[in-house]
């Protein structure tokens, strides 16, 4: 295996970053159905939320050699998402690419795998998304890897370049020339939601505010 380094993408425009900041995971989720990355992958702290431009790594097995390499690249506002090429026994973040990362001043890394010191993880501040820690972790063993190329993260294909959002529910990938119109929908319905939660706290029935009820009483008419 060799290396493949591409150049770094263009940054995603900064008023859709700043409403992707605003925008929740879950919510879209109540309008689209891709780029959510599986499930396992979440946070390591709570209270965390980020956006920002996929930077992506494909990175193998037991080799973190070229991530420590592409670490100086990382700019504000980058999230660095990672395809460890199926293995989550080898944690290749700890502390000292946690600090090397934090430095660059990145935004937070996601990793289709595992990390390892927690402790400094969080010492650090620097927001992750991954599938849990591990005590096993990489070296730097020179077998290769590919830096800016189109990877797969927990399911959900990354194009670098693309808008990513993480928050306490997960992960979402969007392309950012179709991600404002989703994030709109979502900010309108998040703007909704505390007087319609109002609503139902003095007596409106979510069955009758959704039309679930009257989906089911048509249907029931019907048999």
């Amino acid at each position: 295996m060799s290396y493949k380094l591409n150049p770094m993408p263009d940054q995603v425009d900064s008023i859709i970053l700043e409403k992707a900041r605003q925008v929740e995971t879950a919510t879209i989720g109540h309008r689209r159905q891709l780029g959510f990355v599986d499930r396992s992958i979440q946070p390591l702290f709570s209270d965390q939320k980020i956006a920002g431009t996929a930077v992506t790594l494909a990175l193998p097995g037991q080799d973190s050699t070229l991530l420590h390499h592409i670490i100086q690249h990382l700019r504000s506002d980058d999230i660095l998402v990672i395809d460890r090429l199926g293995d989550y026994k080898h944690a290749c973040l700890g502390g000292g690419v946690a600090v090397a990362i934090k430095a660059q001043g990145c935004a937070g890394v996601v990793i289709d795998g595992s990390c390892t010191d927690v402790p400094e993880i969080e010492q650090y501040e620097l927001p992750v998304w991954c599938r849990g820690p591990s005590p096993i972790t990489t070296r730097l063993y020179d077998i290769g890897g590919a830096f800016n190329v189109d990877i797969c993260c927990g399911g959900a294909v990354v194009h670098p370049g693309d808008l990513v959002v993480c928050d306490n529910s997960g992960v979402l990938v969007m392309r950012p020339d179709e991600a404002e119109e989703d994030i709109d929908w979502a900010l309108g319905k998040q703007a909704a939601e505390p007087a319609a939660h109002a609503a139902i706290l003095k007596g409106e029935k979510l069955g009758d505010r959704s039309g679930a009820t009257k989906l089911v009483e048509d249907k029931i008419r019907q048999t």
